[in-house]
C-alpha cells in the first residue's frame, strides 16, 4: 500500500501541476483558455498513441463514450476559464462539487444504494463548497466556471462508472483525449499564438504531460488496489493545489475557504472510507 500511496500522491500532484502550467500560460503569455484546453487534449492524444488498441474502435461505437468525451472537453474548458481569474486552491475546492453531483446522479440514474451516513457526509461536503464559492450577486465569475467544471466532471464520473463493465480503462483514457482534441480543434485553432517562445512551448507541453501522466498513473494505481481504498486519496489534489498556489503564485486561501477546504477534504475521505469501515465491522461482528 505504501507504493500505491506514493503512486497516488504523484498522480494527484501532477493533475494540479498541469492546471498550474495552464494558468501560467494565460497569466504570463495571454493565452486563450480555449487554446490551453485544446492543446492539452491534442498533445495528450499524441502521447497516448502507444496505448491505442483495436478495442478502442469498438468503444467509439458507444454513444456514452462520445458524451463522456464532450463532458471532459467542456469541463477542461471551464476550469481553464476559472483559473484565469481565481486562485488555484479556490478553483479546485469549488470543482470538488463534482463527486457530490456524481453521487446524486449515481443514486438517481444508476440506482446505487444511498445511506444516511453517506448522505450526511455529502451534505457536509456541499456546505464546504458553499463556503468556498459563497454564492452572491457579486461572486467571482471564475468560481462559477469552476462549479460548471465540477458539474461536468460529476456527470463524467457517473458515465465512467456506467461504462466500466464494458469499456477498458485504457480505452476510456485514450478516447477521452482523442475525442476532446477533435471536439475542440475548430475552436482552438483560431486562437493559436502568433509566436511560440521556448517558455510558452515548455508550459504547453507541461500542461498536457502532467495532466495525461496523472490520469495514466491513476489507472496503474487502480490496478494495484481496490477503488474503495484509493478514493480518499483523490482529495490529495486539494492539498497539492493549495501548495502550488502558495509556492508559484504566492496566494493562500482566505479563512472561510480554509474552513470549506477542511469540510470538503474530511467529508470526502470519510465518505470514501465508509465501505471499508462497514466491511470491517461486519467481519468483527461475525467473529
Amino acid at each position: 500500500m505504501f507504493k500505491v500511496f506514493a503512486l497516488m500522491f504523484v498522480a494527484m500532484s501532477m493533475i494540479p501541476a498541469g492546471d498550474t502550467a495552464g494558468k501560467l500560460m494565460m497569466q504570463n503569455h495571454e493565452a486563450s483558455p480555449i487554446f490551453v484546453a485544446w492543446s492539452r487534449f491534442a498533445l495528450g492524444a499524441l502521447m497516448v498513441v502507444p496505448l491505442m488498441r483495436p478495442s478502442m474502435i469498438g468503444a467509439l461505437r458507444h454513444w456514452g463514450i462520445w458524451l463522456r468525451g464532450a463532458l471532459m472537453s467542456c469541463g477542461i474548458f471551464c476550469i481553464q476559464n476559472a483559473l484565469q481569474t481565481a486562485p488555484i486552491a479556490d478553483v479546485f475546492a469549488a470543482f470538488f462539487i463534482g463527486p457530490i453531483f456524481s453521487y446524486l446522479l449515481s443514486v438517481t440514474l444508476l440506482k446505487e444504494p444511498a445511506t444516511p451516513s453517506r448522505n450526511m457526509l455529502m451534505a457536509v461536503g456541499f456546505i464546504g463548497v458553499l463556503l468556498v464559492v459563497r454564492p452572491s450577486a457579486n461572486m467571482s465569475t471564475g468560481l462559477l466556471y469552476a462549479v460548471g467544471a465540477g458539474m461536468c466532471y460529476g456527470t463524467f464520473l457517473t458515465i465512467s462508472r456506467w461504462l466500466s463493465g464494458t469499456v477498458r480503462p485504457t480505452d476510456m483514457l485514450v478516447t477521452q483525449l482523442v475525442l476532446g482534441a477533435l471536439i475542440l480543434t475548430p475552436l482552438g485553432l483560431p486562437h493559436l499564438p502568433e509566436s511560440m517562445t521556448l517558455e510558452f512551448s515548455a508550459l504547453t507541453v507541461a500542461s498536457a504531460a502532467f495532466s495525461m501522466g496523472g490520469n495514466l498513473l491513476l489507472l496503474f494505481a487502480y490496478r494495484r488496489a481496490e477503488a474503495a481504498q484509493l478514493a480518499p486519496l483523490v482529495y490529495l489534489q486539494l492539498l497539492s493545489a493549495t501548495a502550488l498556489g502558495w509556492v508559484i503564485f504566492g496566494t493562500l486561501p482566505a479563512t472561510l475557504t480554509w474552513v470549506g477546504l477542511t469540510l470538503i477534504l474530511g467529508a470526502g475521505v470519510l465518505s470514501a472510507a465508509l465501505p471499508g469501515l462497514q466491511a470491517r465491522r461486519l467481519r468483527q461482528a461475525a467473529r
